[in-house]
């Protein structure tokens, strides 16, 4: 089995303009993988778009609407951070897709594990707000389509973007069959992430953030994984493990005020490989978030996908 590679040409038709989430994210990496040879060692996967129901797993019909009709009635911002294009909603749709197309291959067996290389990003898109550079939560909407469509009921989210990501802890907040654990720089954009933020009812103790101060890097990052998630996936035992891969907490980049090395990053992806050979067979899918130095983001991409193939 090899590692899956989700990648569509049409996600560069999301066109955000001069902004940091803008399509170079995406052919940069691609180009530099097919150099240093990684690219043919993916299985490039193909799949369909989403449709709207998908995204109702997660997000409220009101917000959906809003996302769909937003360019046509000449709304081409979300919110401040957030621009959208005419072919916006279609492309969320088409990324959607992908992340679900990951998940079932690698639930019934057919991937080893899968990196999904697709935009717009999620994290950010609660179930009723599109915010923060994402319109719908890939992520969020992927655990509820385990849970519903693939008998994988427990999933943890391992989410080291160095913004916290906001609307998976929402979409989860009281709910013990996913467990969300964040590393993130804070306090930072979006203003969520304390430590105190631990769920609520019955899933209260399954929302585990660990909010770190500016600067922090690889010690602080590996630190947090080995003492606080290693205890908790022990204690979780999760069916599956889906990870909000932002790279922008690189100690290059122009965002996250944070200091992980590629190394950094690498460790952690071993933690987290050695977490899911445990509990759930090596089921592991990899989602992009944030990351923004055109220059470091593709090799450390590179890095986090030579630990999964």
């Amino acid at each position: 089995m090899r590692t899956g590679l989700i990648y569509h040409p049409d996600f560069l038709k999301h066109d955000t303009g001069h902004h940091p989430e803008n399509k170079l994210r995406l052919t940069k990496t691609l180009e530099y993988l097919d150099k240093i040879g990684l690219l043919n060692k993916l299985a490039n996967i193909p799949f369909d778009t989403a449709n709207e129901k998908d995204l109702e797993l997660i997000h409220s019909r009101e917000q959906i609407e809003t996302v769909k009709n937003a360019y046509s009635q000449g709304i081409n911002l979300l919110d401040p951070d957030t621009p959208i294009c005419e072919k916006s909603f279609s492309i969320a749709l088409l990324a959607v897709g992908g992340v679900l197309k990951a998940v079932k291959e690698a639930a019934e067996g057919k991937l080893k594990n899968a990196f999904c290389l697709v935009r717009p990003p999620g994290h950010h898109s609660t179930p009723s707000r599109s915010m923060g550079f994402c319109l719908f939560n890939n992520v969020a909407i992927a655990a509820r389509y385990l849970q519903k469509n693939l008998d994988h009921q427990r999933i943890l989210i391992i989410d080291w973007d160095a913004h916290h990501g906001n609307g998976t802890q929402e979409a989860f907040y009281n709910d013990p069959s996913v467990l969300y654990f964040s590393t993130h720089h804070y306090p930072f954009y979006p203003g969520t992430g304390s430590s105190e933020e631990k769920g609520s009812k019955s899933g209260f103790g399954y929302n585990i953030n660990v909010p770190l101060s500016s600067g922090s890097g690889d010690k602080e990052y590996v630190s947090a994984f080995e003492k606080i998630l290693v205890p908790a996936a022990e204690n979780f035992k999760p069916e599956f493990i889906l990870i909000s891969a932002g790279f922008d907490a690189h100690i290059e980049d122009p965002l996250g005020g944070m200091a992980v090395t590629d190394e950094g990053f690498k460790t952690l992806t071993e933690i987290t490989l050695d977490i899911a050979d445990k509990y759930c067979n090596n089921k592991i899918v990899s989602v992009l978030e944030g990351g923004y130095n055109l220059k470091t983001l593709p090799k450390t991409i590179a890095a986090h996908l030579e630990v999964l193939i």
